[in-house]
């Protein structure tokens, strides 16, 4: 069993004030598998000032040098892919499928942000004046459980790049992703204070690092509702902040859809990441004249997409991350039942089979109209809701009824009527007849899903203010 029992600040690791100790489970066992010790406000309070500290001779930095400091750290953490993958399917439960991909990702995200680096003009002409684009401080950067490490990494790269420098929080129920992306990090040879790491409790360590006058700029991954207190928790001094938050994403499926094609892409988007995924299609809407045809599709792809031991290579969903989380989607699928809601497939409780761990049964609802609850509110795991339509303007006017605009998918067999339909849809992102995902394109949401963007110079520029300068 894992006892993490420190912090990192001002490049080295130490004991937290915070004496708080947290245990870290297997969600496929239910089992203790580590504890991590959590630091509290003052840990947060040293983190900021040991960033502010370096602030001034890193953000005098060049290009070069960021560059050069960007290039240790993704070759330090993809050094140590093989460590997080196997974090992230013990500490997790990532499908190993799934787990490979987040490993990678989680250094091959760095080296995106140099590249954006490489290219970025931070001088240009406007009129008479020269406009310098200038970094903003420092950045507080915290982060969810659904991919911890590739969060933090994605985050702090663009930070970096910027010449900010940076105190992170990440999420405390993922401390084995964080141990081993801080002693990455340690390797790489980061100027002191440039990364501050602090595991401790959102209500704590986030709340500080929120409030903190010290702290320019806050970027959290997360649900709505602590988005909401984090821009309340900022508004006193006013940060910059980028929210990327809950989605409650529409699939249209088109009329003109080949079901062969269609309804693997929907199983696809919508059980993604075993449903912990704030971009997953789980509202599906399916033209009224096909829907039979549908309903019998999606049955045999769901039977066909087993949920179970993330080590075995068929696993196609995992468990929920936590005896919480799971209690959370028996709740919402409990719910669907109670409103009405048709149950075609999956249900209440465990897959056949399975007696222990957090899993749940990949679970498809029909008949379900968009003002049932199921159908409101982000559940973040394995439950969709088909919801039929009469017509392609219906489909529309349902697809954007949600606070949420994060993501969106339109499946059509005409690439042309897919993407006029997808110009039509209120969300960050569109993908039509595809789940790849771009990393220069910039991602966040429309509405209640966020503020602000991430990746290529959309995000780098967040954690930048133009000064112009006019000289007589």
């Amino acid at each position: 069993m894992q006892r993490i029992e420190h912090i990192y600040i001002d490049g080295a690791f130490v004991t937290p004030h915070g004496s708080e100790w947290f245990d870290l489970f297997n969600p496929a066992t239910e089992e203790v598998i580590g504890q991590v010790r959590l630091g509290d406000a003052e840990d947060a309070r040293h983190a900021i000032a040991a960033a502010k500290a370096a602030f001034p001779a890193f953000s005098r930095s060049t290009r070069d040098q960021r560059i050069a400091v960007l290039q240790r750290m993704q070759a330090a953490v993809a050094a140590r892919e093989d460590e997080l993958f196997e974090a992230l399917v013990t500490e997790y439960g990532a499908p190993v499928s799934r787990a490979r991909w987040m490993a990678a990702y989680s250094h091959q995200v760095i080296g995106e942000v140099a590249a954006t680096l490489a290219d970025y003009a931070f001088e240009r002409q406007a009129g008479s004046a020269r406009v310098v684009m200038k970094p903003l401080g420092v950045a507080g950067l915290i982060s969810p459980w659904n991919n911890n490490a590739g969060f933090i990494l994605g985050k702090l790269a663009t930070a970096m790049a910027a010449g900010c420098t940076a105190v992170i929080k990440p999420s405390e129920m993922s401390a084995i992703q964080t141990r081993i992306v801080m002693e990455a990090l340690h390797e790489a040879g980061l100027p002191p204070g440039v990364v501050n790491i602090v595991n401790g409790r959102g209500d704590v360590v986030g709340t500080q690092i929120s409030a903190h006058p010290d702290v320019a700029k806050i970027s959290f991954t997360g649900s709505s509702a602590v988005g909401r207190a984090i821009l309340r928790g900022g508004a006193e001094t006013l940060k910059r902040v980028t929210l990327e938050l809950g989605g409650k994403s529409p699939t249209i499926v088109l009329d003109d859809a080949d079901f062969a094609t269609a309804v693997p892409l929907t199983v696809g988007a919508g059980f993604m990441n075993s449903g912990q995924a704030c971009i997953a299609g789980t509202r599906i809407l399916v033209p009224a004249s096909r829907l039979a045809e549908f309903e019998e599709a999606i049955v045999g792809q769901v039977r066909a997409t087993p949920a179970g031991d993330p080590r075995d290579p068929a696993t196609a969903v995992g468990p929920m991350v936590s005896a919480k989380q799971w209690q959370r989607v028996q709740g919402y699928i409990r719910r669907g039942i109670e409103e009405g809601a048709r149950l075609l497939v999956g249900g209440e409780g465990r897959p056949d089979g399975i007696t222990r761990g957090w899993l749940v049964k990949p679970t498809v609802f029909t008949d379900v109209r968009n003002d049932m609850t199921i159908a409101r509110e982000e559940i973040f795991g394995p439950v969709l809701s088909v919801i039929p339509y009469r017509d392609e303007a219906e489909a529309i006017v349902i697809a954007n009824d949600t606070p949420y605009g994060l993501h969106a998918y339109v499946l059509t067999g005409d690439a042309a009527r897919g993407a006029r339909v997808a110009s039509q849809i209120e969300a960050g992102r569109v993908l039509v007849n595809t789940l790849t995902h771009e990393p220069k394109a910039p991602f966040g949401g429309f509405k209640q899903s966020g503020i602000g963007r991430e990746n290529s110079h959309y995000g780098l520029e967040a954690y930048l203010e133009p000064q112009a300068v006019l000289v007589g």
